[in-house]
C-alpha cells in the first residue's frame, strides 16, 4: 500500500463533484487498493476521516473513523444523505486545509445511504456527533464543497497553532474530526 499525497485548496479537485462508483466497479483491485490508500492515508496525516478527492481521485468514495474506536474505518462508497434533524455550531477543519478551523453549522442528526466495500448496502439512521459531523463534512467534500464554503463570515476561519513534532496536519476540528 502506498500512502497518497494530500490535494490542498485551493485545488480545483476539491471544488469538482465525485463521480460514482458502479457496483460492478466496487470489488474491482483498483477500487480496493484506492479504499486500502486512503485508508492508510487517513491514519498517515491523522483524520477521522477522508474522501476520495483529497487524494487526487474523482471516485465517490470516503473514510470515516472515529479516533476513540477501536474497529475497522466504515468506508462509504456512493455515501449520500437522505435526512439532516437540527442544527448546532461546529468548530472544523480539514486535512486539505491544515492550520486552520472554522465555525460552521452542522446537522445534530443526519440519516445517510451507502455501499460498503463489498458492495452491501450500509443505512446510517440518526447518527450524532462527531459521527454526524464527519458524514456532512465528506459528502460535502464528495460534493465538491470545502467546509470553508459554509462559513457565515470571514472571522469564523481562524489560525490553530500545532506542535512541531506532529506528523501530519492533525486533526480537523476541536472535537477531533479531521478530513
Amino acid at each position: 500500500m502506498a500512502i497518497r499525497p494530500m490535494r490542498y485548496l485551493p485545488d480545483q479537485i476539491l471544488h469538482t463533484r465525485a463521480v460514482s462508483v458502479k457496483a460492478r466497479d466496487i470489488r474491482d483491485l483498483a477500487m480496493q487498493q484506492l479504499i486500502d490508500e486512503m485508508v492508510e492515508s487517513m491514519h498517515h496525516y491523522n483524520g477521522v476521516g477522508i474522501a476520495a478527492n483529497q487524494v487526487g481521485s474523482r471516485y465517490r468514495v470516503c473514510i470515516i473513523q472515529r479516533p476513540e474506536e477501536d474497529i475497522e474505518p466504515w468506508v462509504l462508497v456512493n455515501p449520500r444523505i437522505t435526512r439532516r434533524e437540527g442544527q448546532r455550531e461546529v468548530s472544523e477543519g480539514c486535512l486539505s486545509l491544515p492550520g486552520y478551523q472554522g465555525y460552521i453549522l452542522r446537522s445534530e442528526r443526519v440519516w445517510a445511504m451507502a455501499l460498503d466495500r463489498e458492495g452491501n448496502r450500509v443505512t446510517l439512521k440518526g447518527v450524532t456527533d462527531l459521527l454526524a459531523q464527519a458524514l456532512e463534512h465528506e459528502t460535502d467534500h464528495l460534493d465538491g464543497v470545502p467546509y470553508i464554503d459554509h462559513l457565515r463570515k470571514p472571522e469564523d476561519l481562524y489560525e490553530i497553532k500545532r506542535d512541531d513534532d506532529d506528523k501530519g496536519p492533525g486533526p480537523e476540528a476541536s472535537s477531533g474530526s479531521g478530513s
